[in-house]
């Protein structure tokens, strides 16, 4: 992927790695062993959030780095300046040599010659696992708004950095939300980007000012241009009489900044109605600049609220807006959509999104970005093979013990296609098969158990080998309605975010064996 295309300026370097990588990579070259043929696996040991469900994001990152990956002569340099000062010069040049032409990763197994598997760790797990924390995060705000309201990620601001920015707007936008105002990931991803105005765009306006050409065509193209803020002042006079206002009390400076912005965007008008008082001052100024548009034959798009009860002010303006509707006999302004913001978190996005609410787009920043109930999803780059021999990490705490041996992965589906469990095998065993029984070992079980399945399903899919791209990369757009559908697939109960039950993944008998064998302390 040239690294002059959009999305290539986005992508990681090699030297985004922890240090010992490299050092680790020197010891495989002085022993001999930097082309031996290894298998490392990328995965997570719990479902992140205490939910039983985690996305898999990152692909595109992943392929974009190990199609480009090359160590520069800045790279080898660099490193030459931190490793010990007698290294054999032969090294780097071993170094300026490598790529990932030898690399196959089904997602996410990653074959080939050690040291640059090795080298791979640090980069493919920054790739993967902030990428699938966002999104499955994104999912569960998802799932808490339901399919109805339209949720719009808006916390670049508060990101942990710039990548991390772009990165959150990415795999939230995957995770299910409808896009985001990061105008950068519109650029670089393809994501909708959305926004409309601040507070200081309206503070910023006194009444006193005076546009340069105050007049607006009629939205049909025909007929004289209208001068929009002397007939939105005489709406004004209208909606104060019908709301119980005086005409003095809404404040003219976001008056004028309404106009100024209906000027603008006549098309795509939308009123913050917060920045002085909602009933008083916004919603009566944006009555009279949307009748006044109305008029000229445009629609207003919505209304934000950015603080205060959301909830309670939604069910006010949504009743203002249906008896204004009524009084002027305009049907349109009843449904104009109504959106919120201000630290939208989980609890307060699922009254939001409760029975009777009228918000209709809820904008959410910090807690899709900074996942604060759980800040990393602590995925694990493991060796399992080297030589075509299993690997397996022992250790002194069980949770952390690996499983060895190069693997392949099936989804067992029941006779109405749903979800019965995922299955664990050795590659060399073969695949199962739909109406044969199978004997499993459930992860956490003392015995085996025995199922049916009605369909298989692989979940590996090979995406590169030998350092090219085995077919093309889905879109943003079909990864994002392919994850959608994935999650319609579980059962209310494995979809639940509050205790959940678990989703089961079991090994083969010939897996669970090699596993025994191992942990004994056998030979291979």
């Amino acid at each position: 992927m040239a690294e002059q295309e959009p999305e290539g300026r986005a992508a990681a370097r090699p030297l985004l790695t922890d240090l010992y990588q490299a050092t680790m990579a020197l010891g495989y070259w002085r022993a001999g062993r930097a082309h031996d043929l290894a298998e490392f696996e990328l995965f997570f040991r719990h479902c992140p959030f205490g939910g039983a469900f985690a996305l898999a994001a990152g692909l595109r990152d992943c392929v974009r780095f190990l199609r480009t990956f090359h160590l520069r002569d800045a790279d080898v340099q660099f490193l030459a300046s931190v490793l010990p000062p007698d290294t054999d010069p032969a090294f780097f040049e071993h170094l300026r040599a490598i790529d990932c032409s030898g690399v196959t990763v089904p997602l996410l197994q990653v074959s080939g010659p050690l040291l640059v598997v090795q080298l791979l760790e640090t980069p493919l797990l920054c790739l993967v696992s902030y990428a699938s924390l966002i999104a499955t995060n994104a999912a569960r705000l998802r799932l808490i708004a339901g399919p109805e309201k339209r949720l719009l990620e808006m916390g670049l601001r508060r990101a942990q950095g710039p990548d991390g920015g772009l990165t959150a707007s990415t795999y939230s936008y995957l995770g299910g939300f409808d896009g985001s105002s990061n105008v950068l990931a519109g650029q670089l991803r393809g994501v909708p980007v959305a926004g409309t105005l601040a507070h200081s765009f309206v503070t910023s306006f006194s009444g006193t000012e005076v546009p340069p050409d105050p007049t607006l065509a009629p939205a049909a193209g025909r007929g004289p241009r209208v001068d929009l803020a002397a007939l939105v002042e005489a709406w004004l006079e209208r909606v104060c009489a019908h709301l119980g206002l005086g005409v003095q009390e809404p404040h003219p400076g976001e008056r004028a900044a309404f106009v100024a912005y209906a000027l603008a965007f006549p098309r795509a008008f939308q009123g913050l109605l917060d920045t002085y008082s909602v009933k008083r001052s916004g919603l009566p100024n944006f009555l009279a600049v949307a009748l006044a548009l109305g008029q000229l034959g445009y629609r207003a798009v919505g209304v934000r609220l950015d603080s205060g009860d959301l909830l309670q002010q939604a069910q006010e303006i949504r009743g203002l807006f249906r008896t204004t509707a009524a009084q002027f006999q305009v049907p349109w302004l009843q449904s104009v959509p109504i959106a919120v913001s201000n630290n939208i978190d989980e609890e307060e996005l699922a009254r939001l999104a409760q029975e009777g609410s009228e918000v209709n787009v809820i904008g959410i920043g910090t807690s899709v970005v900074t996942c604060p109930r759980q800040p990393s999803l602590g995925c694990v780059y493991k060796l399992v093979s080297v030589g075509g021999q299993p690997r397996m990490k022992l250790t002194e705490d069980p949770e952390k013990q690996t499983l060895p041996g190069s693997k392949a992965a099936f989804r067992l589906l029941g006779p109405d296609g749903t979800l019965l469990l995922d299955v664990l095998q050795l590659a060399e065993e073969p695949p199962p098969q739909a109406g044969q029984e199978l004997r499993v070992w459930p992860r956490g079980a003392r015995a085996s158990c025995t199922v049916r399945p009605a369909g298989v399903e692989p979940l590996l899919q090979l995406w590169v080998r030998q350092g090219q791209l085995c077919e093309p990369l889905p879109s943003l757009a079909e990864s994002r309605a392919f994850a959608q559908l994935c999650l319609s697939r579980l059962s209310p109960d494995h979809r639940r975010l509050e205790q959940p039950a678990p989703y089961q993944v079991a090994l083969s008998e010939k897996l669970q064996a090699l596993l025994h064998r191992l942990s004994a302390g056998a030979p291979l």
